[in-house]
């Protein structure tokens, strides 16, 4: 069981402290629920979840996963995914998603990276389906960045590409 203050991995709001844990009927029984604010939502709002929930929910990364997860990117081999049907395409990225993990996120953004140059590069328009989960996978992948490292959310695709970087040129001297 989480506790007051935590910060958590909530299905795909992403990041949430929870404020407080508390009682409340449900259908004539006292149930606890997590009182959860999530952090990088445009409008502050409560969510109340039980605390028995069924829905995901696991503890934020640490410094030094996140910081393990980044060196491992120039070692990650991943390949634009292209698909004539939209469904498929929006299940084969919603497969990325229901991990709720970190890696896949990162092989899902490089994926979805390399057909974004490629289809530009190609005088091609970017597909809104590619663009929409490439923003989704963003907001949930910086938010757990900037917590886990302590940086501003807007900071942290830089911070992935100047240590990316740094990587490559020690790994070549």
């Amino acid at each position: 069981m989480f506790a007051a203050n935590d910060l958590v991995i909530y299905s795909n709001l992403g990041v949430c402290r929870i404020v407080e844990i508390t009682t409340q009927k449900f259908n004539g029984e006292d149930r606890l629920y997590y009182a959860l604010i999530p952090l990088f939502q445009e409008q502050e709002c409560t969510v109340y979840i039980p605390v028995d929930t069924k829905v995901f929910m696991r503890p934020v990364i640490s410094r030094t996963e996140a910081l393990a997860l980044i060196d491992s990117i120039p070692l990650m081999q991943t390949e634009a995914f292209y698909c004539h049907s939209v469904q498929q395409l929006k299940e084969h990225y919603e497969q990325s998603f229901g991990s709720h993990d970190c890696s896949d996120l990162i092989e899902l953004l490089m994926s979805i990276y390399a057909k974004k140059q490629y289809v530009l590069a190609h005088n091609r328009k970017f597909g809104q389906i590619d663009e929409r989960f490439m923003k989704r996978a963003e907001d949930l992948l910086y938010g757990e960045f900037s917590v886990a490292l302590d940086i501003p959310v807007k900071e942290v695709q830089q911070y992935i590409e100047t240590r990316v970087k740094h990587l490559k040129t020690a790994r070549q001297q």
